[in-house]
């Protein structure tokens, strides 16, 4: 959208994924290109939310290009420029959850500032909110969009949606795959809850409007632990193993979008990404990644029985170290740690 017309926006590498019912579709990683080459100058976007009227939303966020990619159903609908933390104050780069949302906040730390359409990546002060965009990286951290932008982006995310802060991605596609550690189940265990997904919602845009919590799974290879988190805060850890440990699992996120024709099967978005200047490979993300997860019935049976559509499971072969957690919660994923001594506006 720019000065407030709509402006239509063409996709690419996002065509229909034909074949999309096949157990093991794997799709080309294409990873975006350094540099904006989409003509928005700074405060203009594209929204388009005819081509995927519903569905779980994924928000990734290009720190190189200084770019939001809003996806729902694996389909673009949405691009914007923005602003990233300046030198000093980056913006950590990782996979987040959306943790809270603010329509009218203001920040603690800077002078009552308003920061409107706040969704809340950390407790810390990370957040997706309208402000000033100047063309570059500018920002204590926090993610800066167009006031339009931030209100319609607000209206469609959740408790829970994912946001993806990296320097490369590929695009999302659809992979086909029970889900982490579910092979474990005896078929007529997987049948029941793969049924029992098909009754339930995404969760509620605001808090009051249901009980359901947005449920997160991480999975690190370097810990061999699968961490179960509600609302971006630790439920448990869990021992797993893993088909050839000593191969590089890469960095994914998959989001559940229910179950598949197929029995015993169910339908992910999936997303590769690296972490801003780490040099770390850009992996393909297809359910052989989902399926080398290994443990034991009891915890399967404790995931079938949290899972719910627009569920976000995060693969990575980092550790979960200590400097990951925030004061309330957990990030996700970082290799960014440095961002934590640093002043967060949000707050």
């Amino acid at each position: 959208m720019k000065n407030g017309s709509s402006r239509r926006l063409f996709l690419r590498g996002t065509a229909a994924f034909a074949g999309a019912g096949l157990a093991g579709l794997r799709l080309p990683a294409l990873a975006a290109k350094r540099g904006a080459n989409d003509g928005l100058k700074p405060g203009q976007f594209t929204w388009n939310p005819e081509l995927s009227p519903e569905g779980p939303v994924a928000i990734i966020v290009s720190l190189s290009d200084q770019r939001v990619n809003v996806y729902r159903n694996g389909l673009r609908i949405g691009l914007s420029t923005c602003s990233t933390g300046k030198p000093g104050h980056r913006t950590p780069t990782g996979v987040f959850t959306i943790l809270q949302k603010d329509k009218h906040h203001h920040s603690s730390t800077y002078n009552n500032a308003p920061m409107p359409n706040m969704n809340r990546l950390t407790w810390s002060g990370v957040a997706l909110h309208a402000g000033h965009l100047p063309g570059y990286p500018a920002s204590h951290g926090c993610i800066r969009l167009p006031m339009r932008f931030s209100e319609l982006l607000f209206g469609i995310t959740h408790v829970g949606t994912p946001v993806i802060v990296a320097d490369q991605h590929s695009q999302p596609g659809i992979v086909t795959h029970p889900g982490p550690a579910l092979s474990a189940l005896a078929k007529s265990e997987l049948d029941a809850a793969v049924a029992r997904l098909a009754k339930k919602k995404l969760p509620p845009k605001k808090r009051h409007e249901g009980m359901q919590h947005a449920v997160s799974l991480l999975v690190s290879r370097a810990d061999q632990t699968l961490y179960i988190m509600r609302d971006g805060s630790v439920l448990s850890q869990n021992r797993v193993e893993f088909l050839r440990p000593n191969e590089p699992l890469g960095s994914h996120t998959f989001m559940l979008m229910g179950s598949a024709k197929k029995a015993s099967a169910l339908q992910w978005k999936a997303v590769g990404y690296t972490p801003a200047d780490t040099g770390v490979q850009l992996h393909a993300s297809d359910a052989s990644v989902i399926g080398r997860i290994q443990s034991d019935p009891a915890l399967a049976k404790k995931i079938a029985s949290l899972m719910h559509p627009g569920l976000v499971l995060v693969m990575t072969d980092a550790p979960a170290h200590p400097e990951t957690r925030t004061e309330r919660g957990f990030v996700i994923a970082t290799q960014d740690p440095t961002w934590i001594t640093q002043a967060h506006p949000a707050r």
